[in-house]
């Protein structure tokens, strides 16, 4: 118990002296996740207003299948992406494998259906007589889908921020497709388990400290959210 107590003092030392290292990992962790957010949410936004908005046949079995991702283990994800962009994969060419950038195309990927499903629940919670009200002034299809998205807009924003806590949680596909390699691809999930195989509670309980109060700042602001 006391060295807990032990490690627990020295993480809060190294988080109060601004260590370098645990900065590096915890801002390169903040910028691989908001990046694969913000990628997702471009392509999720619209494609969740155009499946909302038309009627088409296994409409239902997609949202089925969106839905029933939101659980996709993040190793399966990383063997896609690993397959796709190795040396022998159809990607391969462009030598992204064991970079941030191919972290952030994985955990893009990952968190897509979460945007995906929850834009088409927000969308579809919205009243249809603002949409029909926007049709009878003239709106187009695609104003009518900004209309509608509009009147979603805190429902859609906390649909990324699920996203976010998805992808800066996530720790099997950095691995599988980042390496951990230090000062390059090493965040804070890969750090914490590395550092606590090695036996380094130190700079682990550091690094998990600040997952949880990332994770703290999530939840605030969608409770937030949920109160507007």
């Amino acid at each position: 118990m006391s060295e807990i107590w032990q490690g627990l003092i020295k993480a809060w030392e190294l988080i109060i002296s601004l260590d370098p290292e645990v900065l590096e990992i915890t801002g390169r962790s903040l910028r691989i996740a908001v990046t694969s957010t913000v990628i997702a949410s471009v392509i999720c936004l619209p494609l969740g207003s155009i499946i909302h908005s038309y009627r088409f046949r296994g409409k239902r079995l997609l949202i089925s299948v969106v839905q029933t991702l939101y659980s996709m283990p993040t190793v399966s994800v990383g063997l896609l992406v690993f397959l796709l962009f190795s040396r022998s994969g159809p990607l391969g060419g462009l030598s992204l494998m064991f970079t941030p950038d191919v972290m952030i195309v994985g955990q893009a990927i990952l968190v897509m259906p979460i945007i995906l499903g929850l834009t088409i629940s927000a969308l579809s919670g919205v009243d249809k007589v603002i949409a029909d009200t926007a049709v009878s002034l003239g709106a187009s299809k695609f104003q009518t889908a900004l209309v509608t998205l509009k009147e979603a807009r805190f429902a859609v924003f906390a649909a990324m921020i699920l996203g976010f806590g998805r992808a800066i949680s996530e720790v099997g596909l950095a691995l599988m497709v980042g390496g951990n390699i230090r000062g390059f691809t090493r965040t804070l999930t890969t750090a914490i388990s590395l550092e606590t195989s090695k036996g380094e509670l130190e700079l682990a309980l550091a690094l998990g400290m600040i997952l949880l109060s990332i994770a703290l700042v999530i939840n605030i602001v969608l409770n937030r959210i949920q109160q507007r």
